[in-house]
């Protein structure tokens, strides 16, 4: 079982500023690396305190790519509608080049209403402009001259440069929070997924979605079993389960907090492309630690608890990679450290 490290910017000015949040990152990424986790992801976010101190993931994973050895890099993930594709395929393989191909490609749509604002972008628009440009990128990446004539892009005799170590492409990853057409495309075209247990209306939810992706993805003739998922989790250990709770009580809040604040920008929006998010974004506002504990939607705890915590994320998902949350909503790097140490010393053996 592979184990990696989600870097989601989650805090406030009176915690840390973002020099010192991507100086922490950038210590923990070197210690993960060495420890023998699998992959550092990052997104990409505008605006608010929840995400928008990364609004690109490319500069972040540049840095942990200087830093590190083996360790992948996931974009987790960056956003086509945001993005001219053509600058895109060329920026991902650049990474390609600067890691000696250890990018993994995370793509995504968004999905709050200020960002598509902002950019001018209708968020009716959003699938066809996701699929529009991710087949630009890959086209980009995969063939030498494209011309393209599209909804939303048009341009003639384009020659990427640079083009990505990894052939034929880096491996493709698709953001999948609650959107059961989105997790059926993935697996139709052999694209692994990135899933969100917390804010995909609960496990029971989101484990029907993937059942439905590996079966279009068997449907579809790609290798039974090569399939793979990443799952977005808080994670916070201690020695003992009172300390953990205590130490993750004030993160998770914070946490919370600076989401409510961003999945705000639905008020008064509706969207047929987000059926039901605006619902959706209001019980997450409602999520408290003892919630998301109870619903299996993180892992927190002593050691031996996180390893049930995860054995049970196993028996629901089958085969997956937790991409953990270790430093959110504020926390600093003795606690980051600590979680970081325990969970390679006693949880990552259990599963070897």
């Amino acid at each position: 079982m592979k184990f990696g490290l989600n870097f989601f910017p989650s805090f406030r000015s009176s915690d840390y500023s973002t020099a010192e949040y991507f100086a922490q990152c950038l210590r923990l990424a070197e210690r993960a690396d060495a420890l023998g986790f699998n992959s550092i992801k990052t997104v990409e976010h505008y605006f608010y305190d929840y995400g928008g101190h990364s609004p690109n993931p490319v500069a972040l994973l540049a840095a942990v790519a200087a830093r590190t050895g083996r360790i992948r890099l996931i974009t987790g993930a960056v956003i086509p509608a945001f993005n001219h594709p053509v600058k895109l395929a060329a920026e991902l393989a650049a990474l390609d080049n600067l890691s000696n191909g250890r990018l993994d490609a995370g793509f995504g749509r968004a999905f709050l209403p200020k960002e598509f604002d902002v950019f001018g972008v209708s968020m009716e628009d959003s699938r066809a402009r996701f699929e529009e440009g991710l087949d630009i990128v890959i086209r980009l990446w995969t063939e030498d001259r494209v011309s393209y004539d599209g909804k939303f892009h048009r341009f003639r005799d384009v020659h990427s440069n640079p083009r990505p170590v990894q052939k034929p492409h880096p491996p493709i990853w698709i953001a999948t929070i609650a959107s059961r057409e989105s997790f059926v495309a993935a697996g139709r075209r052999g694209f692994n997924i990135m899933i969100v247990p917390y804010a995909a209306g609960g496990i029971g939810n989101v484990s029907e979605m993937v059942r439905a992706y590996r079966q279009a993805w068997c449907d579809a003739g790609h290798p039974p079993g090569a399939e793979k998922i990443q799952s977005s989790l808080h994670c916070y250990l201690a020695e003992t389960h009172a300390a953990a709770l205590a130490g993750a009580r004030p993160r998770v809040e914070r946490y919370i907090e600076v989401f409510a604040e961003a999945v705000g920008s639905w008020a008064g929006h509706l969207s047929a492309q987000y059926a039901g998010y605006g619902k959706m974004m209001d019980s997450i506002t409602q999520t408290t630690i003892d919630s998301m504990l109870v619903n299996r939607q993180a892992l927190i705890g002593t050691p031996d608890e996180v390893v049930e915590q995860l054995r049970n994320h196993v028996d629901v998902f089958g085969e997956f990679e937790p991409s953990m949350q270790i430093n959110f909503g504020g926390i600093g790097d003795a606690e980051a450290l600590r979680t970081l140490e325990l969970f390679a010393s006693r949880v990552m053996p259990r599963f070897a």
